[in-house]
């Protein structure tokens, strides 16, 4: 699922700024969600954790939209018109339902629980997702990756990949990105990255050995999750700092606890976000936006989508300013 808001919010993000004196950043940072609804009548709500004014990135994550469990004919389904991206990849991973995506490299794929789709939008791309008819209940997550300044014109790609389960002590994990616990995603990024589903078996405690050199965030889909020290309650982020070379991660809960698990090294360039686009100038923004609008070749067609392309909200009255994480102190 993409950002269909009709007047997002426009960003400009960073690393965090260090101002070189001694600081003592706490271990775990919780993010609370803010509800954002995708417009329309009976238009669907997610829970947004990035980006928002405590941190924008975590690595080169940089969206991330929680929803679900959503009855899907309470809300008509999901139907997201062809809508365009640059800069970026989407990360689609599912709980439960089937989303049907087409993009303008001519794919035709689902989308179902446990398998990741990942789409490289680069200089331009364009695409639909729509739940199939036989999707009762819709649930997931959305993720967005911003690409580096050397590769945030690369090509249109798309990728899929089933995680084959790893089996804990007290817990199963699905790494579809990166690396995790003897379990390597081949699916290629552009920076370092680890994403991965946890669930936790009820009351059960599991320690992940981690690379020193990501800062880390947790979200939690159900049950009360202690991360190192700290609780999180369903969606919630907990955030770590780079620098630990264990996660502790422990089920408070009757239930089984799931969560999400996102890793990367700090992301040093400073990006703008608005609606589907990432750039480095509101420059960069105003050019896809007019290059969307115009139909231009850029984005290309979306082919067997049956109705109207998405257009692009009206940008801002104001050149996008810029915004980062906080400073550490």
């Amino acid at each position: 699922m993409s950002n269909t808001e009709t007047d997002p919010a426009a960003l400009r993000c960073g690393a965090s700024v260090d101002d070189s004196r001694p600081v003592e950043e706490p271990r775990v940072a919780v993010l609370s969600a803010r509800d954002v609804p995708l417009g329309g009548p009976r238009a669907m709500h997610v829970r947004r954790t990035l980006p928002q004014r405590a941190r924008t990135l975590i690595g080169a994550w940089c969206f991330a939209d929680h929803y679900g469990p959503v009855d899907a004919a309470a809300v008509g389904g999901m139907d997201v018109p062809p809508h365009p991206h640059i800069g970026l990849q989407t990360v689609s991973w599912l709980f439960s339902g089937e989303i049907e995506h087409r993009d303008t490299l001519g794919t035709h794929a689902l989308i179902r629980p446990g398998e990741m789709n990942l789409m490289t939008g680069g200089y331009g791309i364009a695409h639909s997702e729509v739940s199939t008819p036989d999707t009762a209940v819709i649930h997931g997550v959305q993720l967005w990756v911003a690409l580096p300044e050397a590769d945030r014109d690369a090509a249109r790609d798309f990728q899929h990949y089933v995680p084959e389960p790893v089996r804990l002590q007290g817990a199963e994990a699905k790494v579809f990105l990166g690396s995790l616990a003897g379990s390597a995603s081949p699916v290629r990024t552009f920076t370092p990255l680890l994403g991965a589903e946890i669930v936790l078996d009820p009351h059960a405690a599991v320690t992940l050995t981690v690379d020193p050199a990501f800062e880390h965030g947790l979200l939690v889909d159900s049950g009360d999750v202690r991360l190192i020290d700290t609780v999180l309650r369903p969606a919630e982020l907990g955030y770590v700092p780079s620098g630990s070379d264990t996660l502790t991660v422990v089920n408070d809960s009757e239930t089984a606890a799931r969560t999400i698990l996102l890793g990367g090294p700090p992301f040093e360039e400073e990006i703008v976000m608005w609606w589907n686009f990432i750039g480095r100038s509101h420059e960069d923004i105003v050019k896809a936006r007019a290059d969307w609008q115009a139909g231009s070749d850029r984005f290309g067609e979306v082919e067997g989508y049956s109705g109207r392309r998405l257009p692009a909200p009206a940008l801002p009255n104001a050149v996008i300013t810029p915004r980062g994480n906080p400073p550490r102190r």
